[in-house]
């Protein structure tokens, strides 16, 4: 399984989500949108092997979470107007308490807290934090392999999913430096010295699994 905790610092929580101002508004919602249509699209499907969580923390009122499961999810497209009016829907709905997941609709959940709570619900996870100073993803010597070895898959029809191989979570921020500090179950990896955009960050994550690079765990 592959899991992307994404934080809006500014992302708005509840209340009327202003389409046409997804960027200034909304909170860089657009940000956010982007990383979601990269953490679980692909050119012609979803990614049944990957959830994405958004951290919304820009108000008003309590710290927000949207879960959305690659195979469950319908009724998104790949255009973020058509992913920002399901966002819009739920935004509507008051926050549910801390740790309590409400269904809004297929594949999209939603609940209170913050990336603690996160944190501890992919207790049985790999996490790692995204910081481009810290120690490569890859391992030292890494080599791309000349045939796809993925790490994480699905092997069974969207009927019954069944996710095998590695369980994996990152956590990464929009447009604002991830200052936060992490328990000891998380460590900080680069995937370069320059930063990159969340939904590119993501692009290559995805590459690595997919492709079967040996990663340092």
């Amino acid at each position: 399984m592959r899991r992307f905790a994404i934080i809006g610092h500014r992302a708005l929580s509840s209340g009327k989500l202003p389409l046409n101002d997804l960027a200034g508004g909304a909170g860089r919602m657009d940000v956010l949108i982007r990383a979601l249509m990269a953490s679980l699209m692909t050119s012609h499907d979803f990614r049944r092997d990957c959830e994405v969580i958004l951290h919304l923390w820009g108000g008003p009122g309590p710290k927000r979470r949207l879960k959305i499961v690659g195979s469950e999810v319908k009724g998104i497209h790949a255009e973020e107007r058509s992913v920002a009016g399901q966002i819009s829907k739920v935004l509507r709905e008051p926050t549910p308490p801390i740790g309590n997941w409400v269904k809004r609709s297929s594949g999209i959940y939603d609940s209170g807290g913050s990336i603690e709570e996160t944190i501890r619900e992919w207790s049985d996870s790999t996490i790692i934090a995204l910081d481009a100073n810290s120690e490569r993803l890859w391992i030292n010597n890494a080599e791309i392999p000349t045939k796809s070895k993925p790490l994480s898959y699905e092997t069974t029809d969207e009927q019954s999913p069944n996710i095998e191989g590695l369980d994996i979570g990152f956590i990464l921020s929009d447009d604002q430096p991830l200052e936060l500090s992490f328990s000891d179950n998380v460590v900080k990896r680069s995937i370069g010295e320059k930063w990159l955009q969340g939904h590119m960050a993501i692009g290559i994550c995805h590459f690595l699994i997919d492709e079967g690079v040996e990663l340092n765990l």
